[in-house]
């Protein structure tokens, strides 16, 4: 800091007025005289009894610093703000990749600009991916959260019955499981906490179904059901359940069941405002 101040007040004496704190023309000259002693070269040379100037290899020293010194203040003064940007990694499901997380993104990017929101696809609940720091969030439904994870409901997903609409149950407004008797029934794929609260569902209706199809993602089940390949339930965010053009839609409403959708993130996370801005922004 001493050579970026003589440098740029051309003296010791002003630069030591100068200082963004107190010090004194002696130490001015050791924070010159030690990089001078390290690089064995002369930063400065003197043309005046109170003014030094540059010597070619102080100069290019000196571009070179110059920015960073330049900038500092900005840069310090955005950290104390918290209005400096960086990236935020969010790992979530399909499911609320497409209809929970956009308008939230955007909540987000108007109250931080600055932030690089980083969304992926998670497959499987993974509270690791906190602790490895692979993630600054995790969304969706969560069973038991451990004591040292932080947590707030930005949701509740609520289970639906998506069927083909040609199904011969298509056009009822209320319907049970057990109607589908022995149909296909396509569900999540093995390993994955949707696939069990699938059939926690199915158990509670009663419903053993003779034949299943599996998939990774709510899109993927979307898929096997407008195909004509089964039925399904999947929970969603949306008041109407999943969006479809191809299948139809019925809430799945006896026995009622809820899912709270959390946002999760380590409780001795350091000091982040973009995590703040998020949480801030998030859904009530």
């Amino acid at each position: 800091m001493g050579f970026y101040w003589v440098a740029r007040t051309q003296g010791y004496a002003s630069a030591a007025r100068a200082f963004p704190y107190p010090i004194t023309q002696p130490a001015v000259h050791q924070q010159v005289k030690k990089p001078e002693t390290e690089l064995r070269v002369h930063l400065f040379e003197r043309v005046g009894k109170d003014r030094m100037a540059l010597t070619p290899a102080g100069q290019y020293l000196f571009d070179f610093v110059r920015p960073t010194f330049e900038g500092l203040p900005a840069v310090l003064r955005a950290i104390a703000s918290g209005s400096y940007g960086g990236q935020l990694c969010i790992q979530t499901s399909s499911l609320l990749l497409r209809t929970l997380m956009p308008s939230w993104v955007k909540r987000l990017s108007r109250k931080s600009p600055n932030v690089q929101v980083v969304l992926q696809e998670a497959l499987n609940h993974d509270l690791g991916a906190l602790q490895r720091g692979e993630a600054d969030l995790l969304v969706d439904h969560y069973g038991k959260i451990p004591p040292d994870i932080a947590s707030q409901q930005v949701a509740t997903m609520r289970p639906f019955i998506v069927m083909p609409k040609d199904h011969r149950l298509a056009d009822r407004k209320r319907i049970s499981l057990s109607a589908f008797g022995d149909d296909t029934f396509v569900a999540y794929s093995p390993g994955l906490l949707s696939r069990d609260l699938q059939l926690e569902a199915l158990e509670r209706h009663g419903v053993r179904p003779a034949r299943f199809h599996s998939a990774s993602s709510a899109d993927s089940i979307l898929g096997f059901v407008e195909s004509g390949l089964g039925y399904s339930v999947l929970p969603s965010v949306e008041p109407n359940g999943p969006r479809t053009r191809a299948a139809a839609v019925l809430p799945l409403n006896s026995p009622k069941v809820e899912f709270p959708v959390y946002a999760l993130w380590r409780k001795d996370t350091p000091e982040n405002p973009l995590l703040d801005a998020a949480l801030e922004t998030a859904p009530s």
